[in-house]
């Protein structure tokens, strides 16, 4: 599996993100508040309001990543990767050709962008972005913002062709380092897990990182192990939504 393009330039994003890039994440939370207390006080996060009641995280005054109140106590309670397109119309009928479902179709967010959710023909759930004024993270690759996205997925295989057919090769050619991976679910993972995708914020330290969450209330699902693309441990926060520490 490649590393993704982790470079000084990746510190700022200097204008927008290529179709097939994760360019947002946002966690769909019950208490918004209790959210930003968790993720304030883990990565150093400030946040202010944004669209819809939406709260959007900084790191260094640059947005991160956004907290939402969930509309529904049935939803769950999840981060959500976003891939970059210039038109979430057409990736939506290309997504539904190649066997995969449209979950919440696009959807213009005043001038922001256009959002919509679809899920892979395994039904791993994710995000479209279509760019308005907010093109996406003002920051990565850094502590405390967004560093790699793993979909877990039943036929690693399949989920190649799937994506890389997409996103025309952006994110599996030979040509391009993709900033997420791909990982079998195995035996070690509960039988009822569903195929999805594992959204990672960088760290300093991964064991340190993962004494807050426990600080914070929040929940060790995996301690520290070592992958080709750093170390990463797995975390709940306090109201259960996964997520990824990863030390590189």
């Amino acid at each position: 599996m490649a590393e993704n393009r982790a470079s000084a330039a990746d510190e700022a994003n200097p204008g927008g993100y290529p179709e097939g890039v994760p360019c947002w994440v946002d966690a769909q939370l019950a208490d918004v508040e209790a959210g930003k207390r968790f993720y304030g006080g883990l990565f150093g996060w400030s946040f202010e309001a944004s669209y819809g009641g939406t709260v959007w995280a900084y790191a260094e005054g640059e947005p991160v990543a956004a907290l939402a109140q969930k509309t529904d106590g049935r939803l769950p309670t999840v981060w959500t990767v976003y891939f970059a397109t210039p038109d979430a119309g057409a990736l939506t009928r290309r997504i539904h050709a190649a066997g995969g479902q449209v979950v919440t179709h696009p959807m213009p967010l005043g001038g922001l962008g256009t959002a919509a959710l679809a899920t892979d023909p395994e039904g791993a759930v994710f995000g479209l972005w279509q760019p308005g004024s907010h093109e996406g993270f003002g920051r990565r690759h850094q502590p405390g913002t967004f560093a790699w996205a793993e979909l877990y997925a039943r036929d690693t295989a399949a989920a190649n062709t799937f994506y890389g057919g997409l996103f025309h090769d952006a994110l599996f050619g030979q040509d391009a380092e993709p900033d997420f991976g791909r990982a079998p679910l195995t035996d070690v993972f509960p039988a009822e897990m569903p195929p999805h995708f594992l959204v990672h914020f960088r760290v300093a330290d991964c064991a340190a990182a993962l004494a807050d969450v426990v600080r914070l209330g929040g929940r060790v699902q995996a301690d520290p192990f070592v992958t080709s693309y750093g170390t990463v441990g797995v975390a709940s926060d306090d109201q259960g939504a996964s997520f990824a520490v990863l030390e590189r």
